[in-house]
């Protein structure tokens, strides 16, 4: 079962997942990020430190997330902290193209969270 939640920290929507990303939860997140994209939201922390298993669907979902994210000009963060799913990203090579985080706390608190053009 996959569970899905989606709040906004220091200007960051963070969807946090846990359970596993595969075949049948990969769509739910994919419309979680297309959804708040097309709401104008886009700096996104894909949080899945409690994700224990991920698949072909989840890479494919998480490589859509950083072209859609970056096409409308923004970031997305990624937390990974399970050693299985760190070893997937890193055998498939993924792991070099995402901005990988230790925490929520860090994905959205760093001195780079902030937009360079807030408050313009």
């Amino acid at each position: 079962m996959i569970v899905v939640d989606v709040k906004e920290r220091n200007g960051w929507q963070v969807i946090s997942v846990a359970g596993e990303v595969d075949v049948v939860s990969a769509p739910g997140i994919r419309a979680e990020v297309v959804n708040l994209v097309a709401q104008g939201f886009t700096d996104l922390v894909l949080d899945l430190a409690r994700v224990d298993f991920i698949d072909s669907f989840g890479l494919g979902v998480m490589v859509g997330a950083l072209k859609r994210v970056n096409s409308h000009g923004g970031r997305l963060r990624v937390v990974i902290t399970e050693p299985r799913v760190i070893g997937v990203l890193e055998l498939t090579g993924v792991d070099r193209i995402f901005d990988r985080r230790a925490s929520v706390d860090d994905a959205v608190t760093d001195p780079d969270a902030a937009r360079p053009d807030a408050g313009l």
